[in-house]
């Protein structure tokens, strides 16, 4: 198993190279800008150039060139203006399940939000723009033949793990430290009963090797 991080310069993507060290899981980094991929370079890290606005050819060919049989994918515009969200959060999203489709990669998890299918939840939160695109990248995936996860965490923050969630059914809500996000998603890598199954967590009082099996 190799596991490609795409956007693995974000907060969740740093945090889940870690985790994946810890875990001795075979990854590589995918990273937009060679300034990136140097900096990873000299501390030893595995990269990939991969930019999601280029061609779906191009998107191809970085991919390809990984190496890998499972696709994390942890980008986005980060806040960047509503165009370029629906270019990387949607719009790259797809272009990465296209060509996981096409070229007979299985493993697809897809890191979205806990509200991206609660639409009276958007308005207020200030980032509709984001939630449209999550929604409808989540919704794509679920309609492809690939074996996906989808991770919804609650609101992010750079608290220190606690390693424990609360699965919710019903999404009531709540905070989730960006490092247990990573430990979710480095679990349901290594766990088969997640494929097909989108998971909405906050932190809780379930330790996450017990939650997510």
């Amino acid at each position: 198993m190799k596991v490609l991080i795409i956007g693995a310069h974000g907060k969740v993507g740093r945090l889940l190279i870690n985790e994946l060290q810890s875990k001795n899981i075979d990854f590589v980094a995918g990273l937009r800008s060679q300034e990136q991929i140097k900096a990873y370079s000299d501390n030893n890290i595995p990269t990939q150039y991969i930019d999601l606005t280029a061609s779906i050819e191009e998107i191809k060919n970085s991919i390809t060139a990984s190496g890998a049989d499972v696709l994390v994918f942890t980008a986005g515009a980060g806040g960047a203006g509503y165009d370029l969200t629906m270019e990387i959060d949607l719009d790259g999203a797809i272009k990465t399940m296209m060509i996981a489709e096409a070229i007979g990669i299985k493993r697809y998890i897809m890191v979205s939000s806990i509200y991206s299918d609660d639409r009276s939840k958007w308005e207020a939160s200030g980032i509709r723009p984001y939630f449209i695109a999550k929604h409808y990248a989540d919704e794509h995936l679920r309609g492809t033949t690939l074996d996906y996860t989808i991770i919804h965490p609650g609101t992010l923050t750079d608290n220190e793990s606690t390693g424990k969630i609360k699965v919710q059914a019903n999404n009531e809500g709540g905070e989730v430290p960006r490092i247990d996000v990573a430990k979710v998603i480095a679990q349901a890598i290594e766990t088969p009963s997640t494929i097909k199954k989108d998971i909405n967590f906050v932190s809780g009082d379930e330790d996450i090797e017990n939650a997510i099996k």
